[in-house]
């Protein structure tokens, strides 16, 4: 199992040297926005990794963001768990930073999803992505996004002037269904916004690849990530000692590939071009016979009618979310749906508008065809997504290929980065 170690750690030095990225000396400024805690566990795994990965990165921000009730101070938990490996980590590179200065960057972001318009209120967290992005830097400014758009939108709303000096890698599929009026808004309002939009590419770090003996997702954590430091021994506690670490190609992006241009491989996947971003407006309750792009946005439009009530109230309740409507400027309700995966969906509305309550209908989601492949929507400039060809598809999951296709190399740099935590190093020529 050693010598397996050793000959994929010399592949992968090999394939650096004719790679950019972090591992391959860059350095990139990097804040991250994360739904870390609550119902998104996998947060935790994905921070841990960062953080051992903390010397070759200049990271400047580490935010949380909506969805769940997962707070900054679960980003202190990990922190916190770093401190306790930091004497060992900074015997391998002085570069590490303190816990004391990590903690010095977390914020906390918005708490509550984004209504119709894509934001309410300045945080604590959009205004340090302002802060970020103003700096004399030369770099651009990488945002990294693991949950909700909700502080990346009121930043590029309160201070539009900073978003040429961003680059956004954002975890959608999931996160999207619970923030599709953030999106939206970025759609709409930020067409020059440079932009990876992965729906399902990140599902290649847990999903596919080789997954025998000790790649697998279990056993992986069981031989190298369990008991070694602090760190290891949190990431054990998360979703049962099992991968999934969801979040994280969007920081192997950074490691190994070609940040400048997603076209090209890397550990956290390749991408193409966006078509015209999937987005149906309907007047009325939509039936399960209609059909839209999965990830797409479904926008209902419910006319209120000549007398509705003083507080008229119109819910949808589809799967585990109760949607709830808002009164746009033409005095219609309207609510906002992202579907997750390509299947049907059945809808519920709840409202004190008789003529409403207690309708269903639903909506079928389905991926695009073969014709969205070549086609590039010139108003989305810089906008990337997950490449629809099927020779990078797991099943449904279409662009993970482009992700587990590196999975020895990643996981293997991973092992031998946790091995940091469980020994100081013994040779001071290879401090960095």
């Amino acid at each position: 199992m050693i010598l397996l170690l050793v000959i994929v750690a010399v592949l992968s030095s090999t394939n650096r040297l004719q790679a950019k990225g972090a591992l391959a000396g860059e350095r990139h400024r990097v804040v991250i926005s994360t739904d870390i805690g609550g119902t998104d566990p996998d947060d935790f795994q994905s921070m841990i990794h960062l953080l051992l990965y903390a010397d070759v990165l200049d990271i400047e921000g580490l935010i949380s963001s909506p969805y769940g009730p997962g707070r900054k101070g679960d980003i202190l938990k990990v922190i916190d768990a770093y401190a306790k490996d930091y004497s060992k980590l900074k015997t391998y590179s002085e570069r590490y930073p303190s816990p004391q200065s990590l903690k010095g960057i977390t914020k906390q972001g918005e708490t509550e999803i984004a209504p119709l318009s894509g934001m309410r209120r300045a945080t604590e967290g959009s205004n340090w992505i302002i802060q970020c992005a103003k700096r004399d830097d030369l770099r651009p400014l990488h945002v990294l996004v693991w949950g909700g758009l909700e502080d990346l939108t009121q930043a590029l709303h309160d201070a539009p002037e900073i978003l040429p000096k961003l680059r956004v890698y954002w975890i959608g599929g999931p996160n999207k269904k619970w923030g599709p009026n953030a999106y939206q808004y970025l759609v709409e309002h930020c067409p020059n916004l440079w932009i990876i939009e992965a729906n399902s590419t990140y599902r290649g770090w847990f999903v596919g690849g080789n997954q025998s003996g000790e790649w697998g997702n279990k056993d992986f954590v069981k031989q190298h990530i369990a008991g070694k430091g602090a760190l290891g021994t949190f990431f054990n506690t998360q979703l049962g000692g099992v991968i999934k670490m969801g979040d994280t190609p969007s920081v192997a992006w950074l490691l190994w590939g070609d940040p400048s241009n997603p076209s090209k491989p890397g550990w956290g996947g390749q991408f193409v071009r966006a078509w015209k971003r999937p987005y149906l407006r309907s007047i009325g309750m939509t039936e399960k016979t209609d059909r839209m792009e999965v990830f797409g946005v479904l926008e209902l439009v419910f006319p209120l009618g000549d007398n509705p009530p003083g507080n008229p109230l119109v819910q949808v309740d589809v799967e585990n979310q109760s949607l709830q409507g808002e009164i746009a400027n033409d005095g219609t309700m309207r609510i906002r749906f992202c579907p997750k995966a390509a299947r049907t969906y059945t809808f519920r509305l709840k409202s004190n508008i008789p003529s409403l309550n207690g309708k269903t209908g639903g909506i079928t989601s389905v991926h695009p065809g073969k014709e969205v492949f070549s086609m590039r929507d010139e108003t989305l400039p810089n906008w990337w997504t997950d490449d629809q060809s099927s020779k990078f598809a797991d099943g449904e999951h279409r662009g993970t290929k482009t992700v587990n296709y590196w999975r020895h190399e990643f996981l293997a740099d991973f092992a031998n980065r946790m091995q940091r935590c469980k020994k100081p190093n013994s040779d001071p020529k290879n401090l960095r």
